[in-house]
């Protein structure tokens, strides 16, 4: 009895951390949708952030729900790391991971402790001076700011090259996460191969996206 309930946690820890991951995969794709429209115009771009940043839904609402979503993705997976590796607490004599797992799944931890990583750089580069903007210096709103914002940051070769990094290993992340999160919430059927796929060029397009977006505005601006 006590073995059964272990196991029914343990599957609701795996199910809870899939779910989160789905709900940020839609955060990201909003994400770099609205970051790559800073390639086409300076303009739209401008709009759309003023747009994202003063409605009170997204502020007050969605926000904290990302926030949220975040943080409990990443302490989900520290715990089931833990889990997993408690239940084999001695090593194998001999085990070859590359032959049994891609490299993306075997170090998940490591791409996730960089994009961490990542995410404290970006919230100081942007999160933290909006907050200052808006509700310490309260500053009047200001609809064309946006752009200039986001170029200064990429003048740096050093910044500009820990994000395109940071963009690389989210999409090591990603491409064993979204296939992952599928299978722990139930897809196994005709549809997985297609939704594998999904995932796989989702991998590589959001991430390229994003690091097409901070070399742009490094080398254009």
């Amino acid at each position: 009895m006590a073995q059964s309930a272990q196991l029914n946690a343990s599957i609701l820890k795996k199910v809870a951390m899939a779910l989160s991951g789905i709900f940020l995969i839609t955060f990201l794709a909003l994400h770099v949708t609205l970051n790559f429209i800073s390639v086409l115009s300076e303009d739209v771009f401008n709009e759309a952030s003023h747009f994202m940043g003063y409605n009170p839904l997204i502020q007050y609402v969605m926000q904290p729900v990302l926030a949220f979503g975040v943080i409990f993705h990443f302490v989900m997976g520290f715990v089931l790391t833990a889990q997993n590796s408690a239940a084999r607490p001695i090593a194998y004599a001999k085990y070859n991971g590359a032959a049994n797992a891609s490299w993306s799944s075997r170090n998940m931890i490591i791409s996730g402790l960089v994009i961490l990583a990542f995410l404290g750089l970006h919230f100081y580069d942007f999160w933290f001076p909006e907050v200052s903007y808006k509700y310490i210096a309260g500053t009047a709103p200001d609809a064309t700011r946006y752009y200039g914002e986001l170029v200064h940051k990429f003048h740096s070769p050093v910044r500009t090259g820990l994000y395109c990094v940071s963009f690389i290993l989210l999409g090591f992340h990603l491409w064993h996460g979204f296939a992952s999160s599928l299978q722990s919430v139930g897809m196994h059927n005709k549809y997985s191969r297609f939704l594998s796929k999904v995932g796989l060029w989702f991998a590589v397009v959001v991430p390229a996206a994003f690091v097409i977006i901070a070399l742009f505005h490094h080398f254009n601006n």
